[in-house]
């Protein structure tokens, strides 16, 4: 599996006395990978983990491929056609993901920090909501639906596994990608929920600079 430009994002020297110790968060850019070795990747990365391990964000671009939550159903499944369907570990429903969309795996040690999973759910909604509110996109969130929203289209997608108190996988941010695979299932298993995606928002900034950014937001949130 590539790990293209490992960054060790140090930030021991902020001491914040009302948080736990927070080791080093480290983020890998991974390139443009199928969905299932970076998947089995995170569980290897997850069972492996120590007390020391440093927290880890994987940023990768997938190949088109739809993924199935544990609890998923199959009725969400509305013609998948040739497009990869991989049954998954994570909680959820299916979505799809694929070029054009920034995907970030979030392998967070909560006990660590304290912290529960709605917790860390929030802090994500709250880092996509931080980076369109600096484009000017006006985003918000659901209580019912896990995710962030534009105008009632989903934009951006959550879904997580936490075993023994660490988290992996994480999010999808739509940002210039063919949206038409979106219509073949209910995305998230929402019959009809539409979605949207940042470079039909005036956005023109590019894969690369908006996954710059969302990294900038989410190390914020986390740190």
């Amino acid at each position: 599996m590539p790990q293209n430009d490992i960054l060790s994002l140090k930030h021991t020297d902020i001491e914040r006395s009302e948080k736990p110790l927070i080791l080093p968060l480290n983020v890998r850019a991974l390139g443009y990978c199928d969905y299932e070795p970076v998947w089995r990747a995170m569980q290897e990365f997850t069972a492996a983990r120590t007390a020391i391990t440093a927290d880890e964000l994987w940023l990768v671009e997938h190949a088109p491929v739809y993924t199935q939550g544990m609890n998923g159903k199959p009725e969400h499944l509305l013609d998948v056609g040739d497009i990869p369907l991989v049954q998954t570990d994570r909680g959820g429903q299916v979505t799809y993901h694929g070029p054009g969309q920034i995907v970030v795996y979030v392998l967070i040690d909560l006990r660590r920090r304290g912290w529960g999973v709605r917790q860390l759910v929030g802090l994500l909604e709250q880092a996509v909501i931080d980076l369109l509110t600096s484009y000017g996109i006006a985003a918000h969130t659901r209580r019912d639906a896990p995710g962030v929203y534009v105008q009632g289209r989903k934009i951006a997608a959550l879904g997580l596994r936490v075993r023994h108190g660490c988290s992996y996988h994480g999010l999808s941010l739509n940002v210039a990608m063919d949206l038409v695979p979106f219509q073949r299932i209910n995305p998230c298993g929402y019959a009809g929920l539409e979605v949207a995606q940042v470079c039909d928002e005036g956005v023109a900034d590019s894969l690369t600079d908006v996954s710059a950014a969302l990294l900038a937001c989410l190390q914020q949130r986390l740190l």
